[in-house]
């Protein structure tokens, strides 16, 4: 997947600020990835709805963002209410 759709979708799902400043694309790609596959380690989002966030939309940068805010939103709220072990 071109690194250039995953750093956009970095940037307007509102997580770019949270990144150093000065890093390129392909880090902030790799970052938008790596949220992505925490979240699915963690059982905070399944390859189903990835694939129907996904199909939702015409654009891949505005599903890779909707996937993104989902993983956002997601994490903060396991962070909140953590799964008992």
């Amino acid at each position: 997947m071109k690194g250039t759709a995953l750093s956009e979708a970095l940037r307007k799902a509102g997580l770019r600020e949270r990144m150093p400043s000065r890093i390129d694309k392909h880090v902030l790609s790799d970052a938008a990835e790596a949220l992505v596959v925490y979240a699915w380690l963690h059982d905070l989002l399944t390859l189903e709805d990835s694939v129907e966030i996904l199909g939702k939309t015409d654009s891949l940068v505005e599903g890779l963002t909707q996937l993104l805010l989902k993983v956002k939103e997601r994490i903060k709220l396991s962070e909140l209410f953590p799964v008992p072990y």
